[in-house]
């Protein structure tokens, strides 16, 4: 795979295509490998060579991955007019609330019950879950799901209106904090310092609202990949990433692998 190739295509073929029904919605859902589950939900515009490739890392490092297609084309990385055009469709979507601040996405009760069926399957101590940019804090709301213990926000954007805003109904955030606090829990969240999408102004109200139970990490904007074709530092783990030995982006990736493995693995 050539670094920010539009016409490359990666076929996901390594991936089993599952038609996966809940709460009367079919979605599919790509599913590789073995351990317990890590659910990834990708950035905007969908799932891309660069969101698979994360994902193939967390397969690699012993774990399960069910990546949910929930908007765009799988497997590309398309140009900016469909781009947008991906964005335009979730943000009038009735399972998204792009732009409501103290509101809950629909679409994060199907993930959660995907969660629940995943550790049915998978087994061990739990389920981790990750989001990023418009799906960034669903893994906050999927953890009312009492099977989601590892919850990876990577540079979470919405509402899209509101930097300081969260989105995640109040009601749900006091539950998943007395969660935390009863459970010995934290959440992981990563941001680029510049990123003009997730501001320090959303990393300042998760503190806020969870206290030390919210471990927040800033890049600084010169780790950002400078080849990305999105031009503000903002995708840590997948467009923005560098793949070198020493990168801050690709020590974010081990961190957030390790995470996973302590929280998931019963022998950690």
């Amino acid at each position: 795979m050539a670094d920010f190739d539009r016409d490359y295509r990666d076929p996901l073929d390594d991936f089993d295509k599952r038609e996966v029904h809940l709460l009367g919605k079919t979605k599919r859902v790509y599913v590789s490998g073995t351990g317990p589950a890590v659910i990834v939900m990708s950035e905007m515009p969908g799932i891309s060579p660069y969101v698979a490739r994360f994902a193939r890392w967390v397969r690699d490092a012993g774990l399960t991955v069910f990546m949910p297609s929930l908007f765009g084309d799988d497997g590309i990385l398309p140009g900016n007019g469909k781009a947008m055009l991906t964005v335009a469709r979730a943000c009038i979507s009735r399972e998204f609330r792009a732009f409501a601040s103290n509101a809950s996405s629909p679409v994060t009760q199907w993930l959660r019950a995907l969660a629940a069926d995943a550790h049915n399957e998978c087994g061990g101590k739990g389920v981790g879950a990750i989001g990023m940019c418009f799906t960034g804090n669903f893994a906050l709301s999927m953890m009312l799901e009492k099977s989601v213990v590892a919850p990876v926000l990577s540079q979470p954007s919405l509402p899209m209106n509101n930097p300081a805003g969260l989105a995640i109904a109040p009601e749900e955030l006091a539950t998943v904090k007395a969660r935390m606090e009863d459970e010995d829990l934290t959440v992981l969240a990563y941001r680029f310092e510049g990123d003009t999408f997730c501001k320090a102004e959303k990393f300042a109200a998760y503190s806020d609202a969870l206290g030390d139970r919210f471990i927040g990490k800033v890049l600084p904007d010169a780790a950002a990949n400078p080849d990305a074709p999105l031009s503000t530092p903002h995708s840590v783990v997948t467009l923005h990433l560098i793949n070198e030995e020493g990168q801050p982006t690709v020590q974010a990736r081990d961190e957030i692998l390790d995470f996973f493995r302590a929280r998931l693995i019963s022998d950690q």
